[in-house]
């Protein structure tokens, strides 16, 4: 079984893509959602920024990244 961590932002990332698309996010996204906010960053100051500019499809799932931190990728 898969870290259900991963498996959130995972589906965060397929919500973000298909709405940039305007796409209908796939039906296997919709259930990964985590109990407790992850911030991945280890600095409080990226912390900080993450809970300021996720993307609402990361903010959905419990995952806060900051937007930047996509722009990265």
């Amino acid at each position: 079984m898969g870290d259900e961590r991963w498996d959130a932002l995972l589906a965060a990332l397929a919500e973000h893509l298909c709405a940039q698309h305007d796409l209908a996010p796939p039906e296997w996204t919709e259930p990964r959602v985590l109990r407790r906010a992850w911030f991945p960053a280890e600095l409080a100051i990226q912390r900080a920024d993450a809970l300021v500019r996720a993307p609402a499809a990361f903010r959905k799932h419990g995952v806060y990244l900051s937007a930047h931190d996509l722009k990265a990728a």
